[in-house]
């Protein structure tokens, strides 16, 4: 059996970041994720400078070959009405594929890899952590996304009990033919809310691929929402009539609705798999990379893996993302004064849209970048 200090599940940005802020702590590491890399992930995918910034990734080098896509202006409206277009006259996000953003995050982590490797067991013996009986470690980093089998160590895990929120998308490569006929342009995002506020729609185009998807509260009535917008965006020309393939689905959790504990013995909890996609918007990036960065400086100044000496990463994510809420009635996505019919007008608002929906919910340009004390 292989003795690691850390094993990390899941090679998504918020396991890879973990395991490469790690590098050159001394520390053994070992990475695993059910998939191979790179993989299909289907995933609207914007990320602030913000982020790329807290990576230190170099924009010509990852644009090298890849798609990043500059985000200038956004088209937001509700559904049934004309949407507002803003300008913000500078690059505030950029557009990435997720199959290419996130295997060159994890080509840069030098530590082992057990990839196309599903977690079928994990057990306790004698103050280790043993998965697959293959793999043991003192300490267990749970990077997984919501479904994530660490979290089911922690909490009631994983369940019905959770108030998810689900979306269906889809990503592809358009022809010539649809690209002309596609009216959405690739600066220019476009986010449509559902009339009942339990969610939105969108469409963007990063460069000549085209990625449509929809979220919801509400997941039964999930695909009648999103079949019902695809048919007005054809309509209006904003995408091509011919889509292919089918829409993919998947789930997670809201920060303010998430009740899973973070830590635990030997235990914790980043990204996705800790719930800690941001209540408005619903984007999970840019805490799954703070919440390993953060993690990673506490792993560092830890003197053992009890819950004890790990509760600082707990504290730090309650320090930076603010206390979760207790309240069960709160909107997904939108606070209660935004509730129609005054959502209706402040949708065609210039100012509500860019200052409100765009710079506070979506591109969390009131928070500061992450500073962590070397």
């Amino acid at each position: 059996m292989d003795y690691y200090d850390l094993i990390i599940v899941g090679a998504g940005p918020a396991g890879s970041t973990l395991a490469h802020s790690l590098q050159g702590s001394g520390k053994k590491i070992l990475m695993i994720d059910k998939q191979s890399f790179p993989r299909d992930k289907t995933c609207a995918g914007w990320v602030t400078p913000a982020v790329m910034n807290s990576l230190e990734i170099d924009l010509a080098d990852y644009s090298n070959n890849r798609t990043l896509q500059p985000i200038r202006r956004f088209r937001i409206g509700m559904m049934g009405q004309p949407a507002v277009e803003n300008n913000h006259d500078e690059v505030v996000s950029y557009g990435i594929r997720r199959c290419e953003f996130d295997d060159y995050l994890l080509s840069r982590v030098d530590a082992p890899k057990a990839l196309a490797t599903a977690v079928k067991s994990i057990d306790r013996e004698n103050g280790n952590w043993v998965i697959n009986h293959t793999w043991q470690a003192p300490l267990i980093v749970g990077a997984g996304g919501h479904f994530c089998p660490v979290a089911r160590l922690l909490g009631e895990g994983p369940g019905g009990h959770e108030t998810v929120v689900a979306a269906k998308e889809v990503e592809f490569e358009m022809t010539p033919a649809q690209a002309e006929v596609c009216a959405a342009r690739g600066d220019t995002p476009e986010l449509w809310f559902c009339r009942d506020l339990k969610g939105y729609a969108w469409v963007f185009r990063k460069g000549n691929f085209l990625n449509i998807g929809l979220g919801r509260e509400d997941n039964h009535k999930l695909s009648g929402h999103l079949e019902q917008f695809v048919e007005e965006m054809k309509a209006s020309g904003r995408i091509p009539p011919d889509l292919p393939g089918r829409f993919k689905g998947h789930a997670y959790l809201l920060y303010n609705h998430a009740e899973r504990p973070l830590v635990d013995e030997g235990v914790m909890l980043i990204g996705d798999s800790a719930g800690l996609a941001y209540t408005q918007s619903g984007e999970g990036i840019r805490p799954a990379i703070e919440s390993a960065l953060i993690a990673a400086r506490v792993i560092r100044e830890a003197g053992d893996n009890s819950a004890q000496a790990l509760q600082a990463y707990g504290e730090a994510i309650a320090e930076r993302f603010g206390t979760r809420a207790t309240d069960a009635d709160q909107g997904w996505q939108v606070p209660e004064w935004v509730k129609a019919p005054l959502a209706s007008t402040l949708m065609r608002s210039h100012w509500f849209t860019r200052r409100v929906v765009t710079e506070k919910w979506f591109l969390h340009q009131q928070v500061p970048p992450l500073e962590l004390a070397v």
